[in-house]
């Protein structure tokens, strides 16, 4: 994902709605034991309600759901919520003993009629930075139950030897046929760094979560309605052919920035990485759980 820089960068989040048949077969699940770790964090059980916002095509929702949880989940795309709802038929109430349910919303969550206090928890998988921050965090607050729980889920590059050239390549190539996208790409950071970072911007969950992923969503007022925020992270190494990867990099916001002989540029890119090397492209990520306490 590349770095995000005020509303003109945000609106890119709509190009996911014009990819979602792709995004729902590319965009991987969420580490159970993180959805676990959020759960026990906010003392969740059978029947409480809990927000998603921005819930794609279900990923984290199916989740939520088989945690016996009342998920009410916010999507402005109507792609992408169409085949949450395919994908979620069948996973509410009456299939079983530990299924929760869920409700679909298709709306921008800045527009999106919430009762308020009332959600036990709000989760968010890789789509809170398309949210406008001056409103996101309060409204999320709102809509929190006192002591209620935020959970932020999200992917990330890290810096790690295993992976490293690869990645570098990888940026070259996106540097070669679009600089201006490269110059904005998320920095990537060892997992030291990474947890260093984060204890010192512990106070602030916004400062948190946009200093991990290079997002412009930083408010002061966050750290007025969140406090105890906690982090836990799951790292992995991802390989991928480059058919792999040109699907992932079709799925990501940038890709829209990009006209279609850079598109076909970067595809022969990755081919040639991938002819190169012999084997697939490494890349390293964590995922990340980032969570706080309304106050």
């Amino acid at each position: 994902m590349t770095s995000l820089s005020g509303p003109d960068a945000r609106r890119y989040g709509t190009v996911f709605d014009e990819v979602a048949d792709e995004y729902d077969r590319t965009r991987p699940m969420y580490p159970d034991a993180l959805v676990d770790r959020a759960c026990e964090v906010a003392g969740l059980g059978y029947g409480d309600p809990v927000l998603e916002i921005g819930c794609g095509t279900g990923q984290l929702t199916r989740s939520l759901i088989a945690r016996g949880l009342r998920v009410t989940a916010v999507e402005p795309g109507g792609n992408l919520i169409r085949l949450a709802g395919q994908n979620l038929a069948g996973t509410g109430s009456g299939s079983g003993s530990g299924s929760g349910s869920v409700e679909l919303v298709n709306a921008r969550f800045e527009d999106a009629a919430l009762p308020s206090g009332y959600f036990r928890a709000a989760f968010s998988a890789s789509a809170l930075h398309w949210v406008d921050p001056a409103v996101g965090w309060r409204k999320i607050a709102g809509a929190l139950a006192a002591g209620g729980t935020l959970a932020l889920l999200s992917y990330f590059g890290v810096d790690e030897p295993r992976s490293r050239d690869d990645q570098d390549a990888m940026l070259a190539s996106i540097a070669k046929v679009a600089p201006d996208i490269a110059a904005g790409w998320p920095v990537y950071r060892d997992i030291d760094s990474t947890l260093a970072g984060v204890e010192r911007r512990r106070g602030n969950v916004s400062e948190v979560w946009a200093w991990l992923g290079s997002y412009d969503m930083a408010q002061g007022d966050a750290a007025r309605l969140f406090g105890d925020v906690q982090v836990a992270l799951v790292p992995k190494l991802v390989e991928q052919t480059a058919s792999e990867l040109n699907a992932t990099f079709r799925t990501m916001s940038y890709y829209a920035r990009l006209s279609p002989p850079q598109r076909e540029a970067l595809a022969q890119e990755c081919e040639a990485i991938y002819a190169r090397l012999g084997r697939p492209v490494r890349a390293s990520v964590v995922t990340a759980l980032v969570t706080a306490r309304r106050t």
